[in-house]
């Protein structure tokens, strides 16, 4: 099943029978450029989950956010990331309506776990119901300068430096994280208002519309979405291994 961002909570089925639940509010923008997707493979029951957020606020982001989402989301997930952003990137430059987003891509593994990729600066955190483990670094200028130890301004902040028509695959995220676990993405609209720790909270205490809805009323001057699959009962905390993109 393929979702694009709503203004509802929705919940889909995933893996293990434990629901993906994805939400979306617009902010003061003309559009909704996020969407999100999930897809249950029938033949091995696994469910691939994304999340994309368009670049500018037109139509075009919007539809590149929707292919991008859409088919990274249908791509099997013995095939890993790489291939997912691949399909992605497919989608999005053969549209001619379609301008560029960004993109993160959560695919399950037999542990429990999964394997993470993306582009840009949407995020995934591991979840295991209580804390918010970051797994993804941010590809954008302010990051660039700031593992170089150089000064940054609020403005590099929202210069993406990979997206999912520029990357080539030496640049492409890409990340693990070991089951039991449950993974959650944003957009930056919600985790560039929102401290991890914050998330967590409302995440324990709420619901997923809860946490867009935090990230709006906050501030926010952009769209909110993040879709979560939260983890097995009794889960113990994940276990992290990165694997970066090229700066």
């Amino acid at each position: 099943m393929i979702l694009e961002a709503s203004t509802k909570e929705v919940a889909m089925p995933a893996e293990r029978s434990f629901p993906a639940r994805t939400a979306s509010l617009r902010g003061p923008r003309a559009v909704n450029a996020d969407a999100v997707g999930a897809f249950t493979d029938p033949l091995t029951g696994s469910t691939v989950v994304a999340l994309a957020d368009g670049v500018g606020d037109d139509a075009a982001a919007s539809r590149a956010a929707r292919l991008a989402a859409s088919a990274a989301a249908r791509t099997p997930a013995q095939l890993g990331p790489v291939v997912a952003i691949k399909a992605a990137q497919a989608a999005v430059t053969a549209d001619p309506t379609a301008g560029d987003c960004v993109l993160v891509v959560a695919m399950p593994t037999p542990d429990g776990g999964f394997r993470i990729g993306w582009v840009g600066d949407a995020r995934a955190h591991a979840w295991d119901g209580q804390r918010l483990h970051p797994l993804t670094v941010d590809h954008t200028l302010a990051q660039f300068f700031r593992t170089r130890d150089q000064p940054t301004t609020p403005q590099m902040e929202h210069i993406v430096t990979t997206s999912v028509r520029t990357a080539a695959p030496k640049r492409f995220g890409l990340t693990h994280v070991a089951g039991p676990a449950g993974i959650l993405l944003t957009s930056d609209g919600v985790h560039k208002r929102l401290t991890a720790e914050t998330m967590a909270e409302v995440l324990t205490g709420g619901s997923i519309s809860a946490l867009v809805e935090t990230a709006i009323t906050v501030g926010g001057s952009d769209n909110a979405t993040a879709i979560v699959v939260d983890p097995p009962p009794n889960a113990e905390g994940p276990t992290v291994a990165f694997h970066l993109a090229a700066a």
